[in-house]
């Protein structure tokens, strides 16, 4: 009995710490608000509590949620959970307003806890906008702006035919073939390093990685993101789950940094390193000559890992999309190859110099990132400051989230969004410039856009192109020969994938077979 007056107790002393928490802020909420501005339109929830039993990060596919939302509301949503503010917007206006004009007060990222306990603090996408996080991106972007990711379509040429000969011996393993070459591709840009076999280490380190962050970096997912006080939980006491899978990822995270950086300093000493983005990065750091060495190195072996961990995974659910797309739409694949016989023939692959003259597998492209989005929720920004903005009061410390998925989708802007449909980007057999690209809103927004776009875009029309030249992809066959049905069924969490499907790929003739066949190693 006595226990449990005391355990009484200390629920009634945290309830009335909330309350006095909750009451509190609303005080200074009003002495920041003087004209008395409302919150934008959303749930209300319930006192202390506030919309967090609604929020959408607790579901499956949080996106479809706030377009629901989005339909109810408007174009602008708020909410609070445990007196946390959130803001999610769902059309361009919104983002271009708010992200990319306001982008001094909307650069800024939220703290995560539990993403800082997973050991993802060197992360350039989560670091807080300041000194620290513009260095970081001046190293990245040195090597991945637009006018320098033309020194990389070697190792993308070469990576790409490897798929296809993989293609040839083991179509059924087109998923594992699709990681493999990303994986090596930027192994190969940021490392110089070899990935030999989908069970490199350092390769399994990476999507190891890669799938902590993809479950965490939804906002509301884990509790300690709302109630900070529970990072000092200890791992033992019951509920506390999440600190022993931090630890874990913790573990994986120092492995992926540190693993490769490692074995490029070995090949240096040894004067075997091959010259790669690494490499130029420790001889020759950009800017910042105040930093000493140490300082370097440290932003140099941060930047190379994230260039690999992004580069390796985010660009493979566009590429399996691809090929779900072609088994699902014969019809848009058929167009595609007639394209590349017409321009490229049927003795060579296609490569960069044919793209302005593919507009069909132009638009194959963009309906790849636009029709299901590799991350169909933005990473969260926030508010340095408070706002107002369209008549409405936007409080400091707000998160705000950019939801990319609906933007895309909007039936307004694309008629059948739900349809993957090439044509939506073409007029008179080009590319139609009036069109959405859906680059505005697939690679982030405002001063945090993704700098490793470019590649991005360069890696999938090269397999794009490439594939569709010498491949059929087709839907498989029933035990009596007819065609299964293909679904485009997609995972959760911040990265969405197509869950694993089949599709039978075979060469388009014997003279796709012998160029496949003669494609040098």
């Amino acid at each position: 009995m006595e226990t449990l007056t005391t355990q009484f107790r200390t629920y009634l002393a945290v309830a009335g710490l909330l309350f006095c928490l909750w009451h509190l802020k609303n005080f200074g909420t009003r002495k920041r608000n003087p004209k008395r501005l409302p919150h934008p339109p959303g749930p209300k929830g319930l006192p202390i509590l506030g919309a967090m039993l609604d929020i959408p990060a607790l579901s499956g596919k949080p996106w479809l949620v706030y377009d629901k939302w989005f339909k109810k509301y408007g174009d602008i949503i708020y909410f609070e959970a445990l007196g946390q503010p959130y803001m999610v917007l769902g059309s361009l206006k919104r983002t271009n307003d708010i992200l990319d004009k306001r982008s001094t007060n909307y650069s800024d990222r939220p703290s995560s806890p539990m993403l800082k306990l997973m050991g993802y603090s060197w992360i350039l996408a989560l670091m807080p906008y300041g000194t620290a996080w513009r260095r970081h991106r001046r190293a990245f972007h040195e090597h991945f702006h637009l006018n320098a990711v033309h020194k990389y379509v070697p190792i993308i040429t070469k990576e790409t035919q490897a798929l296809l000969r993989r293609l040839l011996e083991t179509p059924e393993c087109f998923m594992d073939h699709i990681r493999h070459t990303f994986s090596a591709t930027i192994m190969t840009v940021s490392y110089g390093l070899t990935v030999s076999d989908s069970e490199d280490p350092i390769t399994s380190k990476g999507e190891e990685a890669l799938q902590g962050f993809s479950e965490a970096a939804v906002p509301g997912i884990f509790l300690v993101d709302l109630l900070p006080i529970l990072k000092y939980v200890p791992s033992w006491f019951p509920g506390a789950g999440f600190k022993r899978k931090a630890s874990h990822y913790s573990s994986v995270n120092a492995e992926v940094v540190n693993l490769p950086f490692k074995a490029v300093q070995r090949s240096i000493a040894e004067g075997t390193a091959v010259p790669c983005m690494l490499t130029s990065l420790l001889e020759e750091f950009p800017g910042s000559k105040d930093l000493n060495k140490e300082e370097q190195e440290l932003i140099s072996r941060h930047v190379t890992a994230l260039a690999y961990i992004a580069g390796a995974d985010t660009t493979v659910s566009s590429t399996q999309t691809f090929f779900l797309a072609m088994a699902m739409h014969p019809e848009a694949q058929r167009k595609a190859q007639a394209e590349i016989d017409a321009i490229v023939g049927a003795h060579r692959l296609p490569d960069l110099n044919d793209r302005p003259h593919l507009p069909y597998i132009n638009a194959i492209v963009k309906e790849l990132m636009r029709w299901q989005l590799v991350i169909p929720l933005g990473l969260a920004h926030m508010a340095t400051d408070d706002d107002e903005y369209d008549g409405y009061f936007i409080p400091k410390g707000t998160i705000v989230i950019g939801a990319s998925w609906s933007i895309l989708h909007d039936p307004e802007i694309f008629e059948e969004p739900e349809e993957f449909r090439p044509e939506r980007y073409l007029k008179d057999g080009q590319l139609d410039p009036s069109i959405r690209d859906p680059g505005v809103a697939a690679f982030g927004y405002g001063r945090r856009i993704c700098p490793g776009r470019h590649m991005s875009d360069n890696s999938l029309y090269s397999i794009v192109s490439s594939v569709l030249a010498v491949y059929n992809i087709k839907a498989p066959l029933d035990e009596f020969g007819k065609p299964k049905e293909v679904k485009a069924d997609y995972t959760s969490g911040f990265l969405s994938y197509p869950v694993p499907f089949s599709c039978t790929i075979e060469p388009r003739s014997k003279a796709a077979d012998s160029l496949i066949r003669g494609l040098s190693d």
